[in-house]
């Protein structure tokens, strides 16, 4: 009798658990479910350990759905990062399983080209930050120009990203090309914070003697990347295809001034406030920035208390 026994318990334990908890749940409404589990050596406590783990997917895979929705091209570090700030206690791992599950793929997005008119006779720079170290705010200015189609006309956008934190610091969209465009950008930027370096392509907009006078009175140094090496370039080009896939491509504006309104909301509310970047430590261009000139005046009064 004994080794009848204790052979059925070697059969049992041949089993997996996913195994017992199927002839669990099939057997559990003719005989008591603690007798079951005791038989097939199956601790109770795991049926209510995943019938809680099914809940709270249900509820995180709510949370996923409602930040992919906001940040449409977030992959799932990013989205963990967003449903931890949101206070939600899951790891990059687990997210990536119910994204999955979900079907929430982010498709990958041709790139759309841009032509820069390069061929003019201003000046043409050197680039300064090819190999430079960048290790604080307003070290450099990127820019670049990319165009928006409206149901009836082209338009064209400029912006201005502080590499260091991501901030966005001056923008403008115009209905042409000309170099008022990236004038007005810089303008704005100006207004608040000094670059002391602007880099950007050799485009006639950059170049242009009103626009390279701005920079220079501005105490700005001038670099440029070299013809048709965009990579010299990335960060504005990255920074063009963010806006263009999180915010141009799911939008259908009806007229220039609704473009212009929805794409400074996405500038200087989502981007620079509410989209955290990997880059900076899942932290948002605003939080950033305010974390590091706090780090500073810490620094600063340690220095100024020191005998």
């Amino acid at each position: 009798m004994d080794d009848e026994v204790g052979n059925r318990k070697k059969g049992i334990g041949v089993l997996e658990q996913r195994q017992k908890r199927a002839i669990v749940e099939r057997m559990r409404g003719e005989y008591p479910t603690s007798v079951v589990c005791e038989v097939l050596e199956y601790g109770r406590s795991n049926l209510y350990y995943q019938a809680r783990e099914v809940g709270d997917e249900s509820s995180i895979k709510a949370a996923i759905m409602d930040v992919a929705g906001r940040y449409p091209k977030y992959g799932y570090r990013r989205i963990t990062r967003q449903l931890q700030r949101e206070g939600h206690q899951v790891n990059h791992k687990r997210v990536a399983r119910l994204m999955g599950e979900m079907g929430l793929c982010s498709k990958v997005v041709k790139r759309r080209q841009r032509t820069t008119n390069s061929n003019h006779q201003f000046r043409r720079y050197a680039n300064l930050v090819i190999e430079l170290v960048i290790e604080r705010p307003d070290q450099v200015w990127v820019g670049d120009i990319t165009y928006i189609r409206l149901q009836q006309e082209f338009v064209y956008l400029a912006v201005l990203m502080d590499v260091f934190t991501r901030s966005i610091r001056g923008w403008h969209l115009a209905r042409s090309m000309e170099v008022n465009l990236t004038i007005t950008a810089l303008k704005k930027g100006l207004q608040r914070h000094r670059p002391e370096i602007h880099h950007s392509d050799q485009g006639v907009q950059y170049a242009a003697s009103e626009y390279v006078e701005l920079l220079k009175e501005a105490g700005a140094r001038i670099s440029m990347a070299a013809v048709g090496e965009a990579w010299q370039n990335g960060y504005a080009e990255r920074l063009m295809r963010t806006i263009k896939e999180e915010e141009v491509d799911l939008s259908e504006y009806r007229n220039f001034a609704e473009a212009y309104e929805q794409i400074g909301t996405f500038l200087e509310e989502v981007y620079s406030k509410k989209r955290i970047h990997s880059s900076l430590g899942y932290l948002t261009p605003s939080e950033y920035e305010t974390e590091w000139n706090e780090q500073q005046n810490k620094e600063y009064d340690i220095k100024e208390e020191s005998p």
